[in-house]
């Protein structure tokens, strides 16, 4: 039987239709936490791309765990207020918060600043709003947040200007919360997905890819899941996932490739970008 840390937790996953995030719900429900999965997709009104939050809740509770769908458009702040009600309503209070939706559009200094505008508000001012409100929740209890980056935070890719802005933001306010919420005893980190992952999205837009070396989302997952299962004295971290997976031993699948899997500035297509997170 699967040990359960975090028996008793409740914890919100945002982006959690698919991907990385259906992935970190589930393998957090495996581990005995209660999860609210946090996404605009639900069985009623779906997207191109596979995956609900409702599909994800199913999943959830297939592997024992407790499970909320809750649909959410995070660019809009009044539905982010309703979300963090209803999963207090709900689940009784909040453990942890995972940020981990994204959206991207392809665009440099061009970009339409509809799309520029709507980048930050889910990659940037969504987890800003998520934290801000389960910021009373999670010092009740000893809360844990950890922040979905990308290596797009750290170089240019031409066509994915404003994406690596807001992630580069959201490592900011990753640190810059840390200290905000250190005497709250909120824990707050920043895991960085530096390795390719077979996203949905990721798959979708890089057909002809080989696609042998790169990362099962359920691998990405279990970083997340070591991230949240740290001390509370762990936090303001900026952590690469291929960095944890050599340093602690753990997401073995990818310690290994690293060399040949990390994304490169050079070598990088748009395609590729649009697979992180």
């Amino acid at each position: 039987m699967t040990q359960q840390p975090l028996a008793g937790q409740v914890a919100i996953v945002t982006g959690a239709s698919r991907g990385v995030g259906r992935a970190a719900a589930i393998q957090l429900g495996e581990l005995g936490a209660a999860v609210a999965c946090v996404a605009r997709a639900t069985d009623a009104a779906r997207f191109k791309l596979p995956g609900t939050v409702d599909e994800t809740a199913r999943a959830v509770e297939a592997v024992g765990g407790d499970a909320l769908a809750v649909p959410c458009d995070l660019s809009r702040p009044d539905q982010i207020e309703a979300m963090v009600n209803t999963v207090v309503a709900h689940f009784e209070g909040i453990d942890a918060l995972v940020n981990n939706a994204a959206v991207t559009f392809a665009g440099d200094l061009e970009i339409e600043p509809k799309r520029y505008d709507l980048t930050f508000a889910v990659n940037t001012t969504a987890p800003l709003l998520t934290t801000r409100l389960c910021r009373p929740h999670l010092a009740v209890r000893g809360g844990r947040i950890v922040n979905i980056s990308s290596a797009a935070a750290l170089a240019f890719y031409p066509p994915m200007m404003a994406y690596g802005m807001s992630k580069a933001a959201l490592e900011h306010l990753t640190v810059c919360s840390a200290a905000i919420l250190a005497d709250d005893g909120i824990a707050v980190n920043c895991y960085r997905i530096d390795t390719r992952v077979a996203s949905e999205g990721f798959l979708k837009n890089s057909p002809g890819a080989d696609h042998s070396t790169w990362a099962d989302t359920s691998v990405a997952a279990e970083g997340i899941a070591w991230m949240l299962q740290q001390p509370i004295s762990y936090t303001g971290k900026l952590e690469s996932m291929v960095g944890i997976a050599q340093r602690e031993g753990i997401m073995a699948d990818i310690a290994h490739k690293a060399n040949s899997n990390s994304p490169s500035a050079n070598r990088w297509s748009i395609d590729h970008a649009r697979g992180l997170a």
